[in-house]
């Protein structure tokens, strides 16, 4: 059975720092591209950054480009996103999503597979 199994999510002040992790088991994910996407309440998921296959290229959004770092660590099969200088609106569930293309994908339709999530909560 294929899990994504999302950790570190939690409350944490403005301008704090958060670091999730991503455990795969039960497929390889290490050939194909991971991704992390968030989704608040009332609004659509959306893309946040992935990886690629070998960790050599990353995409990240607008929003959260040179505050957050994707990284993987693919012997562990593990896939993380450091989070720097959160702010309030950074406040979601962040789930995790591989089993698709190779290359970084910032969508939805790139992955087959999913997590439950994991709460972020920035306060002001």
């Amino acid at each position: 059975q294929v899990q994504l199994v999302e950790s570190g999510g939690e409350l944490v002040q403005a301008g704090g720092s958060l670091r999730l992790s991503c455990a795969a088991s039960g497929h390889t994910f290490t050939t194909y591209a991971m991704g992390w996407f968030r989704q608040a309440p009332g609004k659509e998921r959306e893309f946040v950054a992935a990886i690629s296959w070998t960790g050599g290229s990353t995409y990240y959004a607008d929003s959260v480009k040179g505050r957050f770092t994707i990284s993987r660590d693919n012997a562990k099969n593990t896939v993380y996103l450091q989070m720097n200088s959160l702010k309030p609106e950074d406040t979601a569930v962040y789930l995790c999503a591989g089993g698709g293309a190779r290359l970084p994908v910032p969508s939805t339709g790139g992955y087959h597979y999913w997590g439950q999530g994991t709460q972020v909560t920035v306060s002001s």
